[in-house]
């Protein structure tokens, strides 16, 4: 299995609805759902839930 394919990039969207946008790697094996995380949307300037989308 090459490099990528086990952890491919991810755009992780924030579920403030204004359509920011974050990009990281995720680890196949060990998380093989989607991923929940909080980060910051600075369109609203606060700490909000973000979820992977493919």
């Amino acid at each position: 299995m090459a490099k990528t394919e086990l952890r491919p990039l991810v755009k992780m969207r924030l579920t403030a609805g204004t359509g920011y946008t974050y990009v990281t790697r995720k680890n196949r094996r060990n998380t093989p759902d989607r991923l929940v995380l909080r980060k910051f949307d600075p369109m609203v300037r606060k700490h909000v839930e973000c979820r992977e989308g493919r």
